[in-house]
């Protein structure tokens, strides 16, 4: 997704938030030349070859996520807003790129709206994954229908390892330490059913 980011659509927000919340011309000018000297920082290399990408925001950087998050709040606030209310959705839920919609097919033709979402910006493309068997993956999730109820178990990628970070790598212990804690902790939270 970040090398699809259009960077002189995302300056233009950020200018135009800088409006909104009444930031001095001072600030929003250092804020615009600053956007414009990170996002211009987009080299990369590869079998020690160095590369510098034409397009979009740069893969690694941490500012990459800010400024997505921010394109993408944008679009939701704009025109994602009025296709989901001009075609009936009952439920929009996005984690970065991934967005769950929930719809009811007698009043929402769900080609319509990919297509709608696919018209606001050339650079930015959303494909569909439809339910099967009246169930779908999200995230880490298994989301079925069931007599009008739904259940959720642990959904692992076909290319799942299952691997954390090696004992004796030079990771920190910190590190090692969070896979354990989030695997733990998703099977403490998660309402799974425990019939599977």
């Amino acid at each position: 997704m970040y090398t699809n980011i259009p960077i002189a659509e995302l300056l233009n927000i950020i200018e135009s938030l800088c409006e909104i919340h009444l930031n001095h011309d001072k600030l929003r000018e250092e804020i615009i030349q600053i956007t414009k000297l990170i996002t211009r920082q987009n080299h990369f290399q590869f079998l020690n070859q160095l590369y510098r990408q034409d397009n979009g925001l740069a893969m690694g950087a941490p500012t990459s996520s800010i400024f997505s998050e921010i394109f993408l709040q944008h679009m939701e606030n704009t025109t994602i807003y009025k296709i989901l209310t001009q075609n009936h959705i009952i439920g929009y839920f996005r984690y970065v790129e991934d967005i769950l919609i929930i719809y009811n097919k007698s009043h929402t033709d769900i080609h319509n709206v990919v297509n709608e979402f696919n018209n606001i910006n050339t650079d930015i493309k959303f494909t569909m994954e439809e339910e099967t068997d009246n169930s779908i993956n999200f995230l880490d999730k298994t989301i079925k229908k069931v007599n009008n109820t739904f259940t959720t178990n642990i959904y692992r990628k076909p290319t799942t390892t299952d691997s954390v970070i090696p004992r004796d790598s030079c990771h920190p212990q910190e590190h090692k330490h969070a896979a354990i804690r989030y695997m733990t902790n998703r099977m403490n939270t998660y309402k799974l059913n425990p019939e599977i």
